[in-house]
């Protein structure tokens, strides 16, 4: 049994839309079938981008390495990918990671990718540590 068995469908999407990042999901055909976060998106994805081929909503600058990417993780030679950048969140530059990872079937078969995108600006300030309720 999955861990997430046990969860409806209404469970599943509060979590996924709890989680502090974009996820964004394509199938094994490329096509763009899922996100979260759908108001409040760093990259915004318009309804129309659903069902589309993943290659229509990248910008030009980063389609060749997404592509790569994609085409390794098919082959099984790769199984995730992450990278960052200075992006401008509220006229401010932010820290921004955005990991690529395979999705695979119980026999390692490829169903799709994951890209999960999160602003870490705040994260990488801290210093210390911060106990449980402090």
């Amino acid at each position: 049994m999955l861990v997430f068995d046990r969860m409806d469908e209404k469970m599943v999407k509060a979590a996924l839309e709890t989680i502090p990042a974009e996820i964004t999901v394509i199938d094994a055909n490329d096509e763009v079938v899922a996100w979260n976060k759908n108001d409040q998106r760093l990259f915004h994805r318009p309804q129309t981008s659903m069902g589309l081929n993943f290659r229509k909503c990248h910008p030009a600058s980063s389609l060749g390495k997404v592509e790569q990417i994609v085409s390794e993780m098919k082959a099984g030679t790769r199984q995730s990918a992450r990278f960052w950048i200075q992006a401008k969140v509220n006229n401010e530059r932010h820290l921004v990671v955005i990991e690529f990872f395979a999705l695979r079937g119980e026999g390692g078969e490829y169903l799709g990718c994951m890209e999960v995108t999160q602003d870490i600006e705040e994260l990488r300030h801290l210093e210390g540590e911060r106990r449980l309720l402090d």
